[in-house]
């Protein structure tokens, strides 16, 4: 590892020109911490050669204190398996209970035991580092911006963020009261090279509007979006509820919202909705013994012969696992397609598979979706606001375009160390 200074400096792993697989480490005293351990949008599979170049990773070394994870979506936490040693986790304790909840269903997912708890503009101390964590508007739950102060330095790290979700009030929260005396910003930039300077993207209420309106014709309704996309499950569920459908989930979707500890979230026993477990799920739960996960949900369940008896008012939380259980109780023939997420995911993969199997059925498909990230416009707010004295782009690949937005941009590389 290279000699440690005795300042406080950092270093993006990676994020200076691209998005996800986020990495940044931070030193101060002798002692380190990193920021997100992501796994890379790109990569075919989780690989321990994907692990960046960090001293305590693959063995044990005392100067790595911590793991600060932002929030839950795996480009920020991905590679977190791959670590041999027991390095202290932080993160939310919403994003550990939702993690936890999705082990049994997702690939790659664990149950955290963090250290220390994220909870919002309460401090913690990290050796040298005092770790302030910012609740932010984002497609994830829990969420945090994060201010690191230490050796009289201060940075402050963005995170995924937003303005235009159902917790925007967060957003102009942080603009209104942002952290003062900021030495480094870390912000990321996603929507650059994606939206105009002045365009911004649908709120989630205009996207919960356009699904009501597409929900009122009759007929099967399959949507694919991601269960962990909190605000969005809010939005589905009020829309069927206003267009008179019933909302199936899965036992997955399901446990994701009781994880997150939310009594204002939908849950068995509201109106318009059941619960569904598809057949993949069924035989998951029998090959574990997880027969746990059925119970909370028994009262609310409904069975595939019921679903064609409403169909014309049922609205399905769908993903590719569950074609056969659409097509065994002929729900294709008058039904139509909704995709709820990022639409590069329909270019390859799962996703374009999934829109050219709808497309040989006959099968109407429509995309409504807002981003998880900051307009151009509302980061133009955000940078104003904390005001710091250099400004680093990472979570993007437009990272030369930052200069033509914003004051103070510093551009740095993967790998390169500077002084905060």
């Amino acid at each position: 590892m290279t000699e440690l200074s005795s300042g406080f400096r950092g270093r993006i792993h990676r994020g200076t020109q691209q998005i996800g697989g986020t990495c940044v480490e931070l030193e101060a005293c002798g002692e380190r911490i990193l920021l997100d351990l992501g796994l890379p949008l790109d990569a075919d599979e989780v690989s321990e050669t994907l692990l960046p170049d960090v001293a305590g990773l693959r063995n044990p070394d005392p100067t790595l204190r911590a793991i600060v994870i932002s929030h839950g979506h795996g480009d920020h936490w991905g590679l977190l398996p791959l670590c041999k040693p027991n390095v202290p986790l932080a993160m939310g304790a919403a994003t550990a209970r939702i993690m936890s909840a999705a082990a049994p269903f997702v690939p790659n997912f664990f149950a955290p035991a963090p250290a220390y708890e994220l909870s919002d503009r309460k401090p913690i101390d990290i050796g040298p580092f005092r770790i302030t964590p910012y609740l932010v508007d984002h497609s994830a739950y829990d969420a945090y911006a994060l201010l690191i102060e230490a050796a009289g330095r201060r940075l402050f790290y963005s995170g995924d963020i937003r303005a235009h979700g159902r917790k925007g009030a967060l957003f102009e929260r942080m603009v209104n009261h942002p952290p003062p005396g900021v030495d480094t910003m870390l912000m990321e930039g996603s929507s650059l090279g994606r939206l105009d300077e002045d365009a911004q993207f649908p709120t989630e209420s205009e996207i919960e509007a356009r699904l009501v309106k597409s929900f009122t014709p009759p007929g099967f309704v399959a949507i694919s979006a991601s269960a962990q996309n909190i605000d969005r499950m809010v939005g589905i569920y009020r829309a069927c509820k206003r267009s008179g459908r019933t909302l199936l989930l899965d036992i997955y979707a399901m446990e994701i919202l009781r994880a997150t500890g939310n009594a204002n979230l939908p849950s068995p026993g509201w109106p318009n909705l059941s619960v569904y477990v598809p057949e993949y799920q069924r035989r998951q739960i029998k090959r574990t013994e997880r027969f746990d996960l059925l119970e909370p949900y028994k009262k609310a369940r409904i069975y595939r012969e019921h679903i064609a008896e409403i169909s014309d008012k049922a609205v399905m939380l769908f993903r590719p696992a569950m074609m056969r259980d659409v097509e065994a109780a002929n729900l294709w023939p008058k039904a139509r397609a909704i995709w709820s997420q990022w639409d590069g995911y329909l270019r390859d993969g799962a996703g374009a598979k999934l829109k050219s199997d709808l497309a040989e059925r006959g099968v109407p498909f429509e995309v409504i979706h807002t981003s998880g990230h900051a307009s151009i416009a509302d980061l133009k707010r955000l940078a104003s606001a904390i005001d710091a004295n250099r400004l680093i782009p990472i979570h993007t690949f437009e990272g030369n375009s930052f200069q033509n937005y914003f004051d103070n941009v510093t551009r740095r590389s993967d790998g390169e160390w500077w002084s905060v």
